[in-house]
């Protein structure tokens, strides 16, 4: 294990703030916190939340990235074949308008089976497959674009933006979020050509999400109402595409509002995202950007309820919420880990760690690369007098030093 692994995010930001020469009281000002909870995550005695590692990095001037020690180190054969496809993604996201020299693609129905494969895989979680396979589709894809013409252009784009967002998934789940962001804008650019209102706000939401995870909640908020704007004529149809879109966009709201501590105006968008989904139900048509529906809505209301530090809350909106098999494990598995922070707020220790073995068991490799897993396991060990077995056992796993 690395010397950076064995770091948390309180041990960063001691650091941190004594290279700036800052007191916990400059730190809790300057982040606009409070000092009691600068000292307690310091301390290893409180979980650093998304918001206050964003808050904390504005701060510093630095990303929520370097605050959070992403991306972590390769320190093993499996660690470095799930990242294995990085470098040549990140080649893709630059060449994402040149014609690959050389490359004829093969029909765009075969190339269509592959990126639904891939689809599969992104939901699944499942970032070794992706990482191996992503770069080489993703380049026979853009080839694609470059000779299709009419209605076939505007599915190839289509193909292309569902490859921009495995490479954005991909890239968020292992902390390589300078390539996140890339794969955001190439998102956004291959939208415009789709005819897509799913594929459009895809990117919009997406967009929203980076300022959100910058401590930028008002932009994000401001942003995503404009966004909300453009819909609202079409509301009242039953189209899916507008539905999905108005409720996504109402849930990454909500997520920027609770971030900001604004609990009634993330209930409000929680709300109106509970609202739509009841309209669309679960998700069975054949290609949804989004996951959307009542599922996933009642999943980020137990995320929205532990962004706002109300353990006990997020605990009771998960207690009667149905999770049925066709769930995305990707989703599922975030339920999970929101749950073990939640346990971990309302002082339910053992709960806690039968949460995130759940997590594990449903996405294993987004569990072990999630941050927020890891800074629950740091913060567990340090609650526990003495750390059980099973506690060691995880947190080795995940490649937490205690």
């Amino acid at each position: 294990m690395s010397r950076d692994m064995e770091r948390g995010i309180g041990q960063r930001v001691a650091e941190e703030r004594k290279l700036a020469g800052w007191t916990q009281p400059r730190l809790a000002q300057e982040a606009n916190v409070s000092v009691s909870l600068v000292r307690a995550v310091e301390q290893g005695r409180a979980p650093a939340s998304p918001a206050f590692v964003s808050s904390v990095a504005k701060a510093f001037k630095t990303s929520p990235a370097e605050i959070l020690g992403q991306p972590y180190p390769r320190t093993t054969r499996d660690e470095t074949e799930v990242s294995s496809g990085i470098a040549l993604i990140r080649s893709e996201l630059a060449a994402y308008d040149i014609p690959p020299a050389g490359l004829r693609p093969r029909s765009i129905a075969e190339i269509a089976a592959d990126v639904e494969r891939m689809r599969t895989l992104r939901r699944a979680s499942s970032l070794r497959q992706m990482s191996q396979d992503l770069p080489v589709l993703m380049t026979e894809v853009r080839a694609l674009v470059h000779s299709e013409q009419g209605g076939n252009l505007q599915r190839a784009y289509r193909l292309l933006c569902e490859m921009y967002l495995c490479a954005r998934g991909l890239a968020h789940k292992l902390g390589y979020t300078d390539l996140m962001t890339v794969a955001i804008e190439r998102l956004g650019w291959a939208a415009a050509f789709t005819g897509s209102r799913l594929w459009v706000t895809s990117a919009q939401y997406f967009r929203a999400s980076i300022l959100t995870s910058t401590g930028d909640w008002n932009t994000a908020l401001v942003y995503l109402e404009r966004c909300r704007t453009e819909l609202e004529s079409e509301l009242a149809s039953d189209d899916i595409e507008h539905l999905v879109s108005w409720g996504g966009l109402h849930l990454q709201s909500g997520l920027a509002a609770a971030r900001a501590g604004d609990r009634d105006t993330a209930d409000a968008h929680l709300a109106e995202a509970r609202e739509t989904a009841a309209r669309v139900g679960d998700p069975n048509y054949h290609e949804p950007v989004f996951y959307f529906g009542p599922t996933n809505v009642g999943i980020w209301s137990v995320g929205l309820a532990v962004e706002m530090l109300d353990g006990t809350e997020g605990i009771n909106r998960a207690r009667n919420l149905p999770v049925p098999a066709s769930t995305p494990k990707s989703r599922a598995g975030h339920l999970y880990i929101d749950l073990a922070r939640g346990f971990l707020l309302h002082g339910d220790r053992a709960k806690t760690l039968d949460a995130l073995n759940t997590a594990r068991k449903t996405a294993p490799i987004q569990t072990r690369y999630h941050p927020m897993v890891h800074e629950t396991v740091r913060v567990l060990a340090r609650q526990e007098a003495r750390s059980t077995e099973s506690l060691r056992g995880f947190a080795a796993w995940c490649g937490v030093g205690q």
